[in-house]
């Protein structure tokens, strides 16, 4: 069962609504964030490659590469498992992102039927890649299937936004996350854009403070 798909702002704004609705806290951060992004990214193979071209590089660096890869025709499963080192290494693909992004090709992932999976099978096809961690399948659930009810537990900047929002003493780590989390469902996705949103916006203000 895939749940609720986010495919428009409209569903964005709703899933809001739900959050503001439920828990003030949700509901003076949305105040203070505005509209929130839609952030719908494509699916397919090409954008977890663009995943793993981006990891532990600068986005600037990311942006780079991946504008060589598209020049030399390197984005498809077929055009990765015919390239040589050399042609790999050419457009600046270390030799671990050289071996992901070959593990990726050669996992021959059927994405169409990922768009029908549950929330729970799309992150555990996608983590049995190397190179694709928890995190990676997360985002991709998030923003390339339009999945409502999935979170990145594991990201630092959310964890930051959850305890300034909700006044921890401490920066939840993942578990505690996924357990703080659970309030937000069935718009999980949209709680991780409003604390992506008042993250931003919390850390302009304590500049001016």
């Amino acid at each position: 069962m895939t749940g609720r798909i986010i495919e428009t702002n409209a569903d964005v704004e709703e899933g809001a609504d739900y959050l503001a609705g439920i828990c003030p806290r949700m509901a003076h951060a949305r105040e203070l964030t505005g509209p929130l992004p839609l952030r719908r990214k494509p699916e397919g193979f090409a954008q977890l490659l663009s995943a793993i071209v981006s990891q532990q590089v600068s986005t600037a660096s990311a942006a780079a590469i991946w504008a060589r890869m598209e020049a030399a025709e390197l984005t498809d499963p077929a055009q990765i498992l015919a390239a040589s080192d050399d042609d790999l290494r050419a457009v600046g693909l270390s030799r671990q992102k050289m071996r992901y992004s070959r593990s990726l090709a050669d996992k021959d992932i059927d994405y169409s039927a990922l768009k029908d999976a549950s929330d729970a099978d799309i992150i555990t096809t996608l983590i049995d890649v190397p190179g694709i961690g928890t995190w990676t399948a997360e985002i991709y659930a998030m923003f390339s299937l339009g999945r409502a009810d999935v979170f990145a537990h594991g990201d630092l900047a959310l964890q930051e936004a959850a305890k300034t929002l909700y006044d921890l003493a401490d920066r939840p780590k993942e578990r505690e996350m996924r357990e703080i989390a659970e309030a937000w469902s069935p718009w999980r996705s949209v709680a991780a854009r409003i604390l992506w949103a008042y993250y931003r916006v919390d850390k302009q203000l304590e500049g001016i403070r």
